[in-house]
C-alpha cells in the first residue's frame, strides 16, 4: 500500500492510501475526505452534488482566476477555475440533457506501472450528470496542447477508468470566439427573473412562431427595454432558437425551435449577419457594442439586470 501526500494534497487533509486498481478520493457532504474503490464510488456517489476535492490553483499573471458560476440548471454555484472552463460550463448549463454539474468533485488515483508502481493522480475539471443517468468527467484546456505530456497521459488513463464504470471522459475543445461571446451575452439573462411580468414570456414566444429579425419580434410585443431581457432569457433556455455561430445583433433571425429558420446554411446566416450590421450601422446587440435608439434599448435591458444576482454580481453573475 502507498500513501499519497506531498504538494498536491490540500491543507488540512489527511494522507490517503491507494490499493490495487483505480481509487476515488472526494469530500462527503460534511467535508470529510473519503476514499473508495473507483468502481464503487462511480456507481454510488452523486459526484454532481459534491464540493471540489481540491481548490483550483491561482496562477499569478493570468487575467482570469478561479470563481463561481451560478447554474441555471441546478440553481447552485459551480466552482470554476479558468475562462476556458467557464465557457464549457455555459455550454453544459444550456444543454437540456444535463441534470447536474460540479467542478473538480473527484480525484482519481492509480499506479503508473513503471518500476515500483508510483502512485499517480488526476482531478478532472468538471463532472456532468445527464438525465438518463450517465455521466461525463471532462477537462477544459485552453488549447489542444495544454497540459503537455502529463495531461495527455492522464487523458488516456481517465478514458480507461471511465469506460470501466460506464462514464465517459472528454477533453473538451475550446469554443469558437463568436460562439463564446454569444453564450456569454445570453448567460447574463439566464436567471428566471428575466421572464418579466406575467404573460410577457408567452407573448415573446408567440412573436417568433415564424422566423423574423430579433428587433421586429421584440417591438411587436412592446418596449424593447422590457422585452429584450425576456427574449434573451428564452434564447438561453432554448425556448427560442438562433444561430450562435454568427455575432448576435438586432436583426439576427430568431424563431421557435420547432420551426426551421429561413436561412439554414452557415453561409446564409453569415450573409444575414452582415446585412443586419449594415442595416443598423454597428448598433449590435451584446458584444458588438452599440449606439442609437435601438442600441440604447439593448443596453437598457442589460442595465435592468445589474445589481446583486443569485449567481454573483453584475449582469446576472456574468463575471462569476
Amino acid at each position: 500500500m502507498s500513501v499519497v501526500g506531498g504538494p498536491e494534497r490540500a491543507v488540512g487533509q489527511r494522507d490517503v492510501v491507494v490499493g490495487a486498481g483505480f481509487e476515488a478520493v472526494f469530500l462527503d457532504p460534511v467535508g470529510r475526505m473519503v476514499q473508495q474503490r473507483w468502481a464503487v464510488a462511480a456507481v454510488a456517489v452523486a459526484f454532481e452534488e459534491l464540493d471540489p476535492v481540491s481548490a483550483f490553483p491561482v496562477v499569478p499573471g493570468r487575467r482570469w482566476g478561479p470563481g463561481l458560476w451560478w447554474s441555471a440548471t441546478t440553481g447552485r454555484h459551480v466552482a470554476s477555475g479558468s475562462n476556458a472552463m467557464r465557457a464549457q460550463l455555459m455550454v453544459l448549463d444550456r444543454d437540456p440533457r444535463v441534470l447536474g454539474i460540479a467542478g473538480r468533485p473527484v480525484r482519481v488515483l492509480w499506479r503508473d506501472g513503471r518500476g515500483r508502481g508510483r502512485v499517480r493522480s488526476w482531478v478532472p475539471r468538471l463532472f456532468a450528470r445527464y438525465k438518463d443517468g450517465t455521466g461525463m468527467l471532462a477537462d477544459c484546456p485552453s488549447h489542444p496542447e495544454a497540459g503537455g505530456e502529463r495531461a495527455s497521459e492522464a487523458a488516456a488513463v481517465m478514458t480507461e477508468a471511465c469506460a470501466q464504470v460506464g462514464l465517459v471522459y472528454r477533453r473538451l475543445e475550446p469554443l469558437d470566439r463568436v460562439m463564446a461571446a454569444n453564450l456569454k451575452w445570453l448567460a447574463g439573462y439566464r436567471h428566471p427573473r428575466n421572464c418579466g411580468r406575467r404573460g410577457l414570456m408567452a407573448a415573446v414566444l408567440g412573436a417568433f412562431t415564424e422566423a423574423r429579425p430579433l428587433i421586429e419580434g421584440v417591438e411587436a410585443v412592446g418596449d424593447p427595454i422590457e422585452v429584450l431581457p425576456a427574449a434573451f432569457h428564452a434564447l438561453w433556455h432554448g425556448q427560442l432558437a438562433v444561430a450562435l455561430d454568427v455575432p448576435l445583433h438586432e436583426r439576427v433571425l430568431v424563431h421557435s425551435p420547432t420551426v426551421l429558420a429561413g436561412t439554414g446554411s452557415a453561409a446564409d446566416r453569415r450573409g444575414s449577419a452582415v446585412q443586419g450590421r449594415d442595416a443598423v450601422h454597428g448598433r449590435g446587440v451584446g458584444h458588438e457594442g452599440g449606439g442609437g435608439a435601438r442600441g440604447q434599448a439593448v443596453n437598457g435591458g442589460a442595465n435592468q439586470c445589474e445589481g446583486a444576482a443569485a449567481g454573483g454580481s453584475g449582469r446576472d453573475g456574468e463575471a462569476v
